[in-house]
């Protein structure tokens, strides 16, 4: 890390530290009990417990999210592309969307159970549903909000649609799909811990859902922890990925 990178996270490193340690005083200061808030020592026992196998249920977790990020992200570009290519498209796919969208996913995951079995893939299915729509419109958007100067520039050189979609129109989306990505790949995150709630043989949601039965809050606030950590990487690369491939506009 550069020291320009470490002052720009110090401040955050600095708010993090004292909320542990206001976090650690309050459960002796205020006499609360583990089992209802556990310190971050305890929390760090539990994630130094090896009787629960984190590496096989963070896998399961992060294959979930990895899942439903990149499903939601084609899928999510693939349908905004149609939306911004065809009016009779936008006209026929987006009040559907729009429906899709305002559904409860927490009552739809128990129809996915039902209909695909336990496993990985309804909760894959989950994620994408939850992450796909903002990369849907801000594809569209990014598509159609396009400078009309360089639209007839385009015209001028008689290039054709395809060309000026690859020229023109693709790299102003760029930086929108980018940013929607960013807010599909914390959605992506409570997609797959949804899932896993309603029903999952393996998984850091299965694992708070027995601590929550056993009052083992510790292990729950670990899986938390790791569930985070996934998290935080995924949108971390996301914004990596944006200053690599839109260094030009402002995604943050």
């Amino acid at each position: 890390m550069t020291a320009r990178g470490f002052w720009r996270l110090l401040p955050s490193l600095v708010v993090f530290a004292a909320l542990l340690a206001a976090w650690q005083a309050a459960g002796p200061l205020f006499g609360v009990r583990e089992y209802l808030l556990p310190g971050p020592l305890a929390v760090a026992r539990a994630l130094a417990n090896f009787s629960v196998p984190w590496h096989r249920h963070l896998w399961v977790t992060t294959l979930e999210i990895l899942g439903g990020f990149a499903l939601a992200g084609a899928a999510g570009v693939a349908l905004g592309i149609a939306v911004a290519w065809s009016p009779l498209a936008a006209r026929a796919l987006m009040p559907f969307l729009v429906f899709v969208n305002t559904l409860p996913k927490v009552a739809v995951a128990p129809l996915f159970l039902l209909w695909l079995g336990y496993g990985i893939l309804p909760n894959v299915l989950i994620a994408a549903l939850i992450g796909f729509f903002p990369v849907v419109i801000n594809t569209a958007v990014g598509l159609t909000q396009v400078d009309e100067e360089l639209l007839d520039l385009g015209r001028v050189f008689g290039a054709p649609a395809w060309k000026v979609f690859l020229t023109i129109r693709l790299p102003n989306a760029l930086p929108y799909v980018l940013s929607a990505l960013k807010i599909t790949a914390t959605a992506a995150v409570v997609g797959a811990i949804v899932g896993e709630f309603v029903a999952s043989q393996a998984g850091l949601g299965m694992v708070i859902v027995n601590a929550q039965t056993n009052l083992n809050t510790p292990v729950a606030f670990a899986a938390l922890v790791w569930i985070s950590v996934v998290g935080l990487l995924l949108y971390g690369a996301v914004g990596l990925a944006a200053r690599r491939w839109a260094p030009w506009a402002d995604t943050t």
